[in-house]
Formats: C-alpha cells, sequence, structure tokens
C-alpha cells in the first residue's frame, strides 16, 4: 500500500512539474508573441505620418501568414528528424499539421504543442524584423509574397540548422551556441534586411539632405519598452523550464539591455553633447538584441560587458551605414544583425560550463576554440541568408514590381496600398 501511494505522489508530483513548465513556456510565447506588436509601435514611431498603418501591417501579416504556415508545416520542417542527407540541413513533414501536438517534447517534461507555440513565434519577428528596411516604398503585394517564401526557404532551414537535434550548426554538429536567436533571428533579419534595401532600391528622399525626423518619438520610447518586457519571454523562455537557467537568462537580458542603454547615451553625449529619447531606446534594443544568442550561457558581468560593447560597435555601424548610403530606413543591418554578430562572437569570449553545464567554455574559461566556431557559424549564416534573400527578391522583381512607384511613395502607402489613414484630420458635418 504504502509503494502505491509513493509512485502516486511521484507521479502527481512530475504531472504538476510538467505543467508548470508547459504553462512557463505558454506564458512566455505570448509575451514573445506580444513583441510583434510591440516592433510594429516601434517601427511606426520612425516613419512618416503617411505611412504609418503600412509599416504596422507588414508586421502584422506576418503575425497572420507565418501562422498558418508554422501549422501547414513550418513546425515539421523546422523540428522534427530529417531525413538521410538533408537531415543536418531540414526536417521532414511527419509533425505537418502540428499533428504531434500532444505529445510529448524531449524529457517528457513539456508538450509539443507548447514548444511549437513558442517557437512560432520566433518564426514570426523574423521576418517582421526585415520590414524596417523597406518601409515607405516596397509594395505590399510583393511584401506579401517575400514573407511566404523567406519564411518557407530561409527561415525554416536555418532553425533546424541551429536548434533542431543532429542540426548542422547546432550542438551536435558544428558546436555553435546560440541560445535565443543571435543566429536564427537576429543576425538573419539584419543580413536579409541589408540585402533587400540595396535589391528593392532607396527611397525617393534619402541621403538627398532632406530627410523627415520620427514623426513620433513616444511611440518609439513605448515600442522598444514593450520590446525590452517581452525580451524575457523571449530569452527566459529559451530555457524552456521554469528554473535556475530561466532566472539567469531574465538577469542577462535585462543587465545587457540597460547597459547598452547607458553605453549609447555616454557616446550621444560625447559626439552631441546630449542624449537623445530615440539613442536611448535604440541603445536598449541593441543590448536586447546582443544579449539573445549569449543569455544562458554568459554571467550577469558578462552581459554588463555585451551590453556596453554592443552599444559602442553598433552606434558607430549605424554611422556607417549612413555614410555609405545604404537605405536601411529603420536600421536592421546595425540594430540586429551587427548587435546579434556581436552577440555570437561575445558568446565565444564569455560562456562558462559553471553557469550553464550544457553549455561551453569561451575564450576566457581557456577555450579559444568556441570562438572560432561562433565566427565560422556567424558566416555560413551571413551567406546563407545573404544569397538566399538576394535570389528570393530576384525572382520576385521578374514577376512583379518590389517598389510602388514615385507618385505612389509621394502620396504615401497608407492610402495607395490600404486606402486608410492613421490621423485623419478631416472633419465633416
Amino acid at each position: 500500500m504504502g509503494s502505491r501511494l509513493f509512485l502516486a505522489t511521484l507521479s502527481e508530483a512530475g504531472l504538476a512539474q510538467e505543467s508548470a513548465n508547459n504553462g512557463f513556456v505558454l506564458v512566455s510565447a505570448a509575451l514573445v508573441l506580444m513583441m510583434t506588436p510591440a516592433l510594429a509601435l516601434f517601427y511606426c514611431g520612425f516613419v512618416r505620418s503617411r505611412n504609418v498603418l503600412n509599416t504596422m501591417v507588414m508586421s502584422f501579416t506576418a503575425m497572420a501568414l507565418v501562422s498558418v504556415l508554422w501549422v501547414l508545416f513550418g513546425w515539421s520542417l523546422a523540428f522534427s528528424p530529417g531525413e538521410g542527407a538533408l537531415a543536418p540541413f531540414i526536417g521532414g513533414l511527419q509533425w505537418a499539421g502540428l499533428s504531434n501536438w500532444s505529445a510529448n517534447f524531449g524529457d517528457g517534461q513539456l508538450s509539443q504543442g507548447a514548444v511549437a507555440f513558442f517557437q512560432l513565434t520566433f518564426a514570426i519577428i523574423t521576418p517582421a524584423l526585415i520590414s524596417g528596411a523597406v518601409v515607405e516604398r516596397m509594395s505590399f503585394r510583393a511584401w506579401i509574397a517575400f514573407l511566404i517564401l523567406w519564411s518557407s526557404f530561409i527561415y525554416l532551414p536555418l532553425a533546424h540548422m541551429v536548434w533542431a537535434p543532429g542540426g548542422f550548426l547546432g550542438a551536435q554538429g558544428l558546436g555553435a551556441l546560440d541560445f535565443a536567436g543571435g543566429l536564427v533571428v537576429e543576425m538573419a533579419s539584419g543580413v536579409a534586411a541589408a540585402v533587400a534595401a540595396v535589391v528593392v532600391g532607396r527611397r525617393r528622399s534619402a541621403f538627398s539632405g532632406h530627410g523627415a525626423p520620427p514623426h513620433n518619438v513616444p511611440y518609439i520610447l513605448m515600442g522598444a519598452g514593450l520590446l525590452w518586457f517581452g525580451w524575457f519571454g523571449f530569452n527566459g523562455g529559451s530555457a524552456l523550464v521554469a528554473g535556475n537557467l530561466a532566472t539567469l537568462a531574465c538577469l542577462t537580458t535585462n543587465t545587457a539591455g540597460a547597459a547598452a542603454a547607458i553605453g549609447w547615451m555616454l557616446v550621444e553625449t560625447w559626439q552631441r553633447g546630449k542624449p537623445t529619447a530615440v539613442g536611448v531606446a535604440t541603445g536598449a534594443v541593441a543590448g536586447l538584441v546582443a544579449i539573445t544568442p549569449a543569455a544562458g550561457f554568459v554571467s550577469p558581468l558578462g552581459a554588463v560587458v555585451i551590453g556596453f560593447v554592443a552599444a559602442l560597435v553598433c552606434s558607430q555601424a549605424l554611422v556607417l551605414k549612413n555614410r555609405i548610403g545604404l537605405d536601411d530606413t529603420l536600421d536592421v543591418l546595425p540594430v540586429h544583425g551587427v548587435a546579434g554578430f556581436v552577440g555570437i562572437l561575445l558568446t565565444g569570449v564569455f560562456a562558462m560550463r559553471s553557469v550553464n553545464p550544457a553549455g561551453a567554455d569561451g575564450l576566457l574559461a581557456g577555450n579559444p576554440g568556441l570562438l572560432w566556431i561562433q565566427l565560422k557559424a556567424a558566416g555560413f549564416t551571413v551567406l546563407w541568408v545573404g544569397v538566399g534573400t538576394f535570389a528570393i527578391l530576384k525572382a520576385l522583381g521578374a514577376l512583379m514590381p518590389l517598389r510602388v512607384s514615385d507618385e505612389q511613395e509621394r502620396q504615401g502607402l497608407d492610402i495607395h496600398a490600404h486606402g486608410e489613414e492613421a490621423y485623419n484630420t478631416e472633419f465633416t458635418t
């Protein structure tokens, strides 16, 4: 009788732990999903008032389209075991339709459905980030086609290579460390954004000396604040269990974002004599991006350094972007691509097994080899995403216009693409 009671108690404890972890992952997924409308708010504050709605809708369509693609085949291709020689690069279709949503994931402490929903939110925000490079001139029809093709042919294989068991770049392959998306989300979106900005072309007014300032700075600050909040789900949730690793990821996330905001303020004060509100927000986002691959592998003190370095490097990358004339409208390359690269490299410097035994020691812990692995993974990501994005856009450009006409650009994409205005100042009786 006692043994049966003991086994029943163990079973109930296991079920309670499984429920707690599933609940933690689902809440984290909700936080990350919120980051896409937060990104839309952040982005729309920068653009001119006649392009506010189109800028926001580009992010919202990512939520709709990618959600359906994820159920149809995305989750399966990204995370199911592949077959034969392609197994390290892409999964199979055995989980198509999310047919395995109720099955156990990994060691049985989570359900497949909870992890699939969590990973969906990453698949949504990645192409939404790219939109910032081409707002105010890309055709909405071309954006929809690009969103579908890029998510299917670029994002899904990269996610599989980094995070799926046996993936080419992950722990069982090259051995790269990417806790929450430095390669898969941040570097991928930054590289794709740069390619898209070049292929789609500059805005009419870009670098003409008549550039418009952000139309609503409070939107930028509110969007950045909501992104910061959501990042606790982004990085903390990537631990997949409610425990010490999730706690560490949240601590390093907050620390790096704060350190980068301070670092950017110092840079602007040195350069301009005073910090700007936009600079504080941009710096915080750069720090949050940089800590993303490192969040579960480094100490809070390491996060301070990562945040400061991200602010210094990304602020100068933004200056260089303008100097070379790249019309990446909302600075996706310097703030996400470059910061993601900084985070990937510094993970190879500051990672410690004493912090996370499932990770690896980095340069400062006596293993310079990890830094070389991180660099190779970053280089592969640049090639994979850069070449793939260029091919998709060129193919689309042969079938449809990638950008609106000069007249439509002057009119604004809100009216042209959606027949609506964000701010209707005309009142009739």
